[in-house]
């Protein structure tokens, strides 16, 4: 205990002020040198190339908003970086990272060899479950289940691969997720295959339409084999995307987002948004062969809310 009559009460509290003041200038100094070493476009600036793509994002007011916009938002925080936005399509913000005119692409973006050849991605923000928007109340249990049917995605996802290999279907590519909703709703698409929060979110929005959410029984490794795309009607990794030129700043995100799973944030974005962090934080056991020797080391394993 301090004895005021040895030292004042009074200069006891401009010293503490004093401490914390230096403490605040060391950390924004600190935060300061730590974001001009990153390779941003634009130094202590962030440029996020992103499709209107809810709840994963989204542009309102000039604020990011939807899940993968809470995750980097509060990595851009952590870092000192401020954030701005463009708005453009899915194969748009793809070549917007590829041609180094953004510093990063978010927003349900699955990993992929193709794509780490020509990019960098972050650590895993979530894995994806293998959902599926149905029109009416059919039933699509397997890959099997498919074969003939009126089958769409968003051109440029990885599920338009996949469509094309099932037999006798009809694939369809689609310029947006809502035009395979409209499809969908009307009867000229029988499954779309989308990221399962965006049909959660789109089934909240708009009750009217008729389609239903299910999931896919993953296919066996002999189906795989087979149909080598069939791998992406599997769960599979998202990423944060970034140019080859910024590994540091891939780097320096991924730590960051490894760090939201040990401390329980990320857990809270996901179910903020209507996932189950127990679907969306906890990775299949393939899916770390995937990326070791590809993009990550031999040691690598993918974060994960499980012990």
């Amino acid at each position: 205990m301090i004895d005021n009559r040895i030292f004042p009460y009074s200069s006891f509290k401009r010293c503490v002020a004093a401490v914390l003041a230096f403490g605040l200038g060391v950390l924004a100094a600190t935060e300061a040198v730590q974001a001009e070493d990153l390779e941003t476009l634009k130094p202590g600036v962030l440029q996020v190339a992103i499709e209107p793509y809810m709840p994963y994002t989204a542009l309102k007011d000039d604020k990011l908003v939807g899940l993968d916009s809470d995750i980097l938002d509060a990595a851009a925080k952590k870092l000192g970086l401020k954030i701005e936005a463009t708005v453009t399509d899915f194969p748009g913000m793809l070549a917007a990272v590829q041609s180094q005119r953004a510093d990063i692409t978010i927003g349900g973006i699955a990993w992929s060899d193709a794509r780490q050849k020509v990019g960098l991605f972050t650590d895993p923000p979530y894995y994806s479950p293998p959902a599926m928007a149905v029109h009416g109340a059919a039933s699509y249990p397997d890959v099997k289940s498919l074969e003939g049917k009126a089958l769409g995605t968003v051109t440029g996802y990885v599920w338009a691969k996949s469509i094309a290999e099932v037999p006798k279907a009809d694939p369809r590519t689609y310029p947006t997720a809502d035009s395979v909703f409209q499809d969908l709703s009307s009867g000229r698409l029988d499954v779309g295959f989308l990221d399962p929060l965006l049909i959660i979110y789109q089934q909240k929005q708009r009750p009217d339409m008729k389609f239903q959410v299910a999931y896919l029984e993953a296919p066996t490794a002999e189906q795989v084999a087979a149909h080598p795309d069939y791998k992406y009607f599997q769960p599979y990794m998202t990423g944060f995307y970034l140019p080859k030129q910024a590994p540091k700043l891939a780097k320096a995100i991924s730590d960051q987002i490894d760090a939201m799973y040990k401390d329980g944030s990320l857990a809270t974005l996901v179910t903020k948004w209507g996932g189950d962090p127990k679907q969306f934080l906890v990775p299949s056991p393939e899916m770390a062969a995937e990326r070791r020797g590809v993009d990550r080391p031999q040691t690598w394993s993918p974060p994960s809310i499980a012990p």
